[in-house]
């Protein structure tokens, strides 16, 4: 079955200009075309889309209220914001809704690539269930100590933006919601940045603020059972030791940052499953606890799916990128496996 897009701008031009660059894609692609929010929401309600990509300025509705609808009905939707609109209140207003940000103008040749990740993620996830709470995700819920840190550092004009790059450090959810956002075109940085620190300092303390304080760009779990604590500590200490050993063995420092990044988030999809499905999770837990066996095929059998492809899912639609040429978190995390993985594993089991 053919992959289906609708893009979404009121300028014909820019309309009358995509149809030809992508004409070589419509044996794949079915593209659709629409001049206003209200046409593509019409145009939604009649016919499945896989991907919707928008403009930001557009009279009436804007995209980020456009994306706040489609996120509402058809949350398997992948949501995205192509625009030139790059201040900070556009920012703010976009982040909860969309899944990936890419700025005008934008070459035909990324914006293929772009799409085609997109399609690749259809098929990870079989359950339409699983896929449409995932997709509502806004961010990684993190535990409730690291949030209120946050927040109260947030508050206080004295912190420094590296005592705030250190605590997102040390918890997945906001690394990986810190990281989704210095890395899309929000920033228009040139490169990947994988180093939560490095992260939160190009942000800025100021944006981070108005993110957390006012947008809320990161939320907390209700309450953490030994299961999450032991989840937290693994992460840290998985991602301690593949930064350790890809120190040893004398790479790049992207390659460091990887590591660590791929170390911290490699159980990310159990955070998200346990935020979706909390009850469910801690008899996963409990049943591979009392067995002593891999909670991968009790998740199978539980929930239909895995953390890693949960993980991987909610990675892809946030646009994970890697560096060039490295391999970026994906050649890390394989790196890691043998070594950090396996130490850090031991090490907060004990």
């Amino acid at each position: 079955m053919n992959k289906r897009i609708l893009f979404v701008d009121d300028e014909p031009m820019v309309l009358q200009g995509l149809q030809p660059s992508l004409r070589v894609m419509r044996s794949q692609w079915e593209m659709e075309f629409a001049a206003s929010g209200a046409e593509a929401l019409e145009t939604m309600a009649r016919s499945h889309f896989d991907v919707v990509i928008t403009d930001m300025r557009m009279p009436g509705m804007d995209g980020a209220q456009l994306l706040d609808r489609v996120k509402a009905a058809y949350p398997q939707t992948v949501r995205m914001i192509l625009s030139g609109q790059s201040d900070l209140e556009t920012i703010l207003r976009s982040v909860g809704p969309t899944h990936q940000y890419l700025a005008k103008p934008c070459e035909i040749e990324d914006l293929k690539q772009k799409l085609a990740r997109a399609f690749a993620l259809r098929d990870l996830l079989s359950d339409p269930r699983l896929k449409e709470v995932v997709g509502r995700l806004d961010s990684v819920p993190s535990l409730p100590q690291a949030y209120v840190s946050i927040t109260r550092a947030l508050q206080s004009p004295a912190t420094s933006i590296a005592e705030v790059g250190n605590i997102i450090a040390q918890d997945m959810g906001m690394c990986m919601k810190v990281l989704q956002l210095v890395n899309s075109a929000f920033f228009g940085l040139p490169s990947q940045v994988s180093d939560p620190r490095q992260a939160a300092a190009l942000i800025g303390i100021d944006n981070i603020k108005a993110l957390v304080l006012s947008v809320h760009v990161f939320s907390q779990f209700e309450s953490s059972g030994p299961e999450l604590l032991f989840l937290w500590k693994h992460g840290l200490a998985t991602a301690g030791y593949a930064k350790a050993i890809a120190r040893l063995q004398d790479t790049s420092r992207n390659i460091v940052d990887d590591s660590f990044a791929a170390g911290l988030l490699h159980d990310v999809g159990k955070l998200i499953l346990a935020s979706v499905y909390p009850e469910q999770c801690t008899r996963i837990w409990k049943l591979s606890t009392e067995d002593k066996t891999s909670s991968l095929g009790q998740e199978r059998s539980v929930l239909g799916c895995t953390h890693a492809e949960v993980g991987a899912y909610v990675l892809g639609l946030w646009g994970a990128r890697f560096h060039r040429g490295s391999g970026g978190l994906a050649s890390s995390a394989i790196r890691c496996w043998a070594g950090g993985f396996f130490f850090a594993h031991r090490r907060a089991r004990c």
